[in-house]
């Protein structure tokens, strides 16, 4: 059986941040296999992938999260995941979809239920505001990966995204 983990970790951004949440790994035998870690706003967050070597380590993990928040300020959560299942890689086509225009509310939501309403899997999303130079206008922009299932009309996606970017008063643009 698989001894694999998430975990989650955001704190105050300053020098350092990330080699106060590996360490804790590190020093408890942990392999890191894959991460995602950006700043938002002010904060410094991390998502970290990682398998323990032993089964009893969970409770330690939970332990040192609790050590690093009152020590360093980093809220750390640490969360077990099933036995690895196969990962079937086909069946799907792989696009991009970068959508910019004025930030408003909704438009991840929108996006994103479109999407899964077209049985689309988002497997990364990006998405930052930029003031736009001169107006001072936020302007919204994201890029989604997602898979699309084979069969799929590309015509009636892209027609559908259309009427996405005119709800939402948006430009969006998917790229294979």
């Amino acid at each position: 059986m698989d001894n694999r983990f998430i975990m989650t970790a955001y704190g105050k951004d300053r020098p350092g941040i990330v080699a106060d949440v590996t360490r804790i790994l590190f020093e408890n035998g942990c392999n890191l296999e894959d991460t995602a870690m950006t700043l938002l706003a002010d904060e410094f967050t991390l998502v970290l992938l990682f398998e323990g070597p032993r089964q009893d380590i969970q409770a330690k993990l939970v332990d040192e999260c609790q050590r690093i928040e009152s020590a360093k300020g980093i809220t750390a959560y640490v969360r077990p995941l099933k036995e690895r299942q196969v990962v079937h890689q086909s069946g799907f086509e792989t696009c991009t979809l970068h959508v910019e225009g004025v930030d408003h509310s909704g438009i991840v939501y929108k996006v994103s239920q479109f999407l899964a309403d077209k049985g689309m899997n988002i497997y990364d999303l990006k998405s930052t505001v930029k003031e736009e130079p001169g107006s001072g206008s936020r302007f919204y922009l994201m890029d989604i990966h997602i898979q699309v299932p084979e069969g799929t009309s590309m015509a009636q996606l892209e027609e559908g995204l259309r009427e996405v970017e005119d709800e939402l008063a948006v430009d969006i643009a998917i790229s294979r």
